[in-house]
């Protein structure tokens, strides 16, 4: 069982990504029960502190990545520390490096304009032996359904290729979900227990940094904790979604000193 660290009343995860990649390649393996991912930062804590009906959904999940540095302070100041910060694009990378060794299937649902396709280009060039069973941005009741796109294996090549079609009865490892919060979790939440898939997680923008389409800060800037303030000056539009971490830390005061 994984440790757990409250944060404005949402559970996350206290442990190492060792450790919690360890446990979720175990229940994938054993494939008896499924596997709800989450990835919560400041923004996300701070809607959950007025959506209590989300709020029940993020602490029914198994895992929850700490992604935002925002969390790995508060966590210390509220005197539980989290063992560290594990950002969604980097738990992707992560997995993708893994499944070398141990073989799992991936899809990938969500982004806008083609976004999850050049992502996954990209990760190939890189991690040639990911086994990816389709892209797409849709579902609907007959299945997931890929628009215009179907990845596709040919002798010893993969690429896509022009195809609408629905997966009805394929088996998927994880579902990687890019809809965005709150929608990719309530989505997860809604559908898991009913769709072939024995894990989901949701993702947010991982698909833009990992399809090179938002610049990701350097390593030293991400290590000192300053990612947010490097996508801000990338995305200056975004500035009203950071007030969300001004409300955050008054959050966690509160409930530091109450």
């Amino acid at each position: 069982m994984l440790q757990k660290t409250k944060i404005l009343n949402v559970n996350i995860t206290n442990e190492t990504e060792k450790n919690i990649l360890e446990y979720l390649f175990e229940r994938i393996k054993k494939g008896t029960e499924k596997t709800f991912i989450i990835t919560p930062n400041p923004e996300i804590l701070i809607y959950a502190n007025s959506h209590l009906d989300y709020q029940d959904k993020l602490n029914s999940a198994n895992i929850a990545l700490p992604d935002g540095v925002g969390l790995f302070f508060a966590s210390g100041l509220l005197g539980e520390p989290l063992k560290e910060r594990i950002t969604g694009v980097d738990f992707i990378e992560k997995l993708c490096q893994e499944a070398q060794k141990k073989p799992l299937s991936m899809g990938f649902l969500g982004g806008k304009d083609g976004v999850a396709v050049r992502a996954i280009n990209c990760l190939l060039k890189k991690y040639p032996w990911l086994d990816i069973v389709f892209v797409g941005e849709e579902w609907s009741e007959k299945g997931f359904m890929i628009n215009d796109l179907r990845f596709k294996k040919e002798k010893d090549s993969k690429k896509f290729i022009n195809h609408k079609s629905y997966l009805l009865n394929q088996s998927i490892d994880i579902l990687f979900v890019a809809y965005g919060f709150p929608k990719q979790e309530e989505w997860i939440y809604e559908n898991l227990p009913k769709i072939p898939v024995k894990a989901a997680i949701g993702v947010g923008g991982a698909f833009d940094y990992l399809s090179g389409n938002v610049q990701r800060a350097p390593y030293i800037i991400r290590f000192l904790g300053f990612e947010w303030l490097f996508r801000l000056i990338v995305q200056p539009w975004r500035w009203k979604r950071q007030l969300a971490l001004l409300e955050f830390i008054s959050f966690v005061l509160k409930q530091k000193f109450s």
